[in-house]
């Protein structure tokens, strides 16, 4: 479900975090966490009374958990269901985060920092980014932009990173196994966004992607969490050809809402030198 209340309704956090155990709770199966798969299972996913007993809680008080009743739970209780569902320590902090009403809006810059864009300068021939915290594009390098050259047309909330993941066509031929890192991209996003979960902002780009991205509409209802991880991402660029660049971030102590992505080269590889040659400018 995409979160479209109307502007000032308060947020129910208990619903959504009831939400978000229900999801997980049906992604794990019986076998994962030691249990016999058994017989005449109606819905797929563990039981509510095998989560119940896997946390050590009643049956009772964790079935309420997931209606969203008002009911307190301590950091330790919320733990110790999380670690029955198998979260790694991303989902546990979602899940920590989703006890808590949320940020209504956030601030930060509309363009990235003078240093910052000097530092994606610095990192040529990589392509190199800055986010805001809607993971919206707030600065690129050149390298970025022969990579993608539609960044630069895109107004907001197009201009973010998970509009051009999900919703433009060319990006799903650009990436190699487009799937399998939009997935694990989304689920970096719902972990990195879960405090401002609330703000307009971001329930209008919710809405967005769900109206002009299937796929988005479709996983974003799983509820996946996970941490950023460093990985390889391959490319098929119309120009330069198959492209490999080594997938990382992090996030400026000056500027904590923001986080610079950079896609290194390879050692022995010439994928940054190619797509930086001359007539491959914009």
């Amino acid at each position: 479900m995409i979160d479209c209340r109307p502007m000032g309704m308060p947020p129910n956090h208990r619903a959504e975090l009831g939400e978000f155990l229900r999801a997980r709770r049906a992604s794990i199966q019986p076998e994962q966490v030691g249990l016999p798969a058994g017989r005449g299972r109606r819905t797929p996913g563990l039981r509510r009374e095998e989560v119940a007993l896997l946390a050590g809680v009643s049956v009772t008080w964790y079935t309420w958990l997931e209606q969203g009743r008002r009911i307190n739970a301590s950091d330790d209780v919320l733990l110790a269901i999380g670690r029955a569902l198998r979260l790694d320590e991303a989902g546990l902090d979602h899940l920590l985060a989703l006890t808590e009403p949320g940020t209504a809006n956030v601030d930060a810059p509309a363009e990235a920092p003078s240093a910052l864009v000097r530092l994606l300068d610095a990192v040529l021939p990589a392509p190199a980014y800055v986010l805001g915290p809607r993971w919206e594009f707030v600065g690129w390098n050149q390298a970025q932009a022969r990579l993608y050259p539609r960044l630069a047309e895109l107004e907001p909330p197009r201009r973010n990173l998970m509009w051009v993941l999900f919703a433009d066509p060319a990006t799903h031929e650009l990436i190699v196994d487009w799937d399998i890192h939009a997935r694990q991209a989304l689920a970096e996003f719902r972990s990195a966004t879960s405090a401002i979960r609330h703000d307009p902002e971001m329930n209008e780009l919710l809405t967005l992607l769900a109206d002009e991205s299937p796929e988005f509409a479709t996983w974003w209802p799983e509820q996946q969490v996970s941490g950023f991880e460093t990985r390889l991402r391959r490319f098929l660029h119309p120009v330069a050809g198959a492209l490999t660049f080594e997938y990382q971030q992090f996030t400026p102590a000056e500027w904590p809402h923001l986080r610079v992505v950079t896609q290194l080269p390879l050692p022995g590889d010439d994928s940054a030198e190619r797509l930086a040659v001359r007539h491959y400018l914009v």
